[in-house]
């Protein structure tokens, strides 16, 4: 494949768009005979003349023209790349990968990307399902940009590696069987619940939030079912097989008429979520960008609590 030099495909250009050497060379700032010499440069380069003596002056040949055919799509594409490097520079272009949990797809990822298609359309986001602490995993080995998962999984401030920044404070619900005796009493507090039958993880970052939510509520829960999967977790819960503590985030409405989901306005109990970028790519405009957006889509969540 031949090496092309776009500084003499440029001055081949200039030539056909002036019509003399002169008019090329006052054109590009250069002399005459280096104009000459670059042209000629490139007859050498490509087998065959590019300008050929026409009475005073020259005209391009047939193999310019082909050429500069050619050049055109080049010089064409250059531009748009051009355009979106100082997009990506300005943070309004690039790829941006995001490694998050999955119930903050659909209430912070989404309504960021959205966000993101009105304000800056030449910012992609790809987006990657995982664990609460594979999320920090992949990060960590690049695989993703940014990450949006528990704070509760998050790496210390004294960690370097990253840059972790609050997004929300999820409310943690409880979902009862709808026909519950305590599904419609009002205010209601954990500590009543203290008898039941529990659904909740055999381990991960729900058990122990369940745990603890108890746990400040006086008591150990009774893990009948152990469960990760929130669908999973909602249907034992409509079968009257247990209760579950539940993030807010994560009721889609899909069981509304099988499963009470009662807020706990009196515990109070949250799961806080943050984001997390590599420590240093904090400042980088495209990533700045994504993580404005992500705030906003925080604040604007009616289901939650701003962080």
């Amino acid at each position: 494949m031949k090496e092309w030099d776009l500084r003499k495909l440029q001055i081949l250009r200039t030539l056909r768009d002036t019509g003399t050497v002169t008019a090329a060379a006052a054109a590009l700032r250069m002399t005459p005979s280096a104009v000459s010499q670059q042209l000629a440069a490139l007859s050498k380069q490509i087998g065959a003349p590019v300008i050929e003596a026409r009475g005073r002056g020259v005209r391009l040949t047939g193999a310019a023209h082909v050429l500069l055919r050619h050049a055109e799509v080049v010089f064409a594409q250059l531009e748009r790349a051009g355009a979106e490097l100082d997009g990506y520079a300005r943070g309004d272009a690039g790829l941006v990968r995001i490694g998050t949990i999955a119930t903050a797809i659909s209430r912070l990822v989404v309504p960021a990307a959205e966000f993101l298609r009105r304000s800056a359309p030449g910012i992609t986001l790809s987006v990657r399902e995982a664990e609460a602490a594979e999320v920090y995993e992949e990060l960590a080995a690049g695989e993703v940009d940014l990450a949006v998962s528990l704070a509760v999984d998050a790496p210390t401030a004294r960690d370097a590696r990253f840059v972790v920044f609050p997004l929300l404070a999820d409310p943690m619900d409880i979902a009862l069987p709808a026909g519950h005796p305590l599904a419609a009493v009002p205010g209601l507090r954990l500590a009543r619940l203290a008898e039941e039958p529990w659904i909740f993880g055999s381990r991960g970052p729900w058990r122990e939030i369940t745990l603890a939510a108890c746990a400040d509520a006086g008591f150990v829960p009774e893990q009948a079912h152990a469960a990760a999967d929130w669908p999973a977790i909602f249907s034992l819960v409509a079968a009257g097989m247990g209760i579950a503590l539940v993030p807010r985030m994560a009721f889609s409405g899909g069981l509304r008429n099988e499963v009470a989901v009662r807020p706990l306005d009196a515990d109070r109990p949250l799961r806080r979520i943050v984001g997390a970028v590599r420590g240093g790519a904090e400042d980088a405009p495209l990533l700045r960008r994504t993580m404005a957006a992500l705030r906003q889509a925080a604040e604007l969540d009616p289901t939650v609590k701003f962080n």
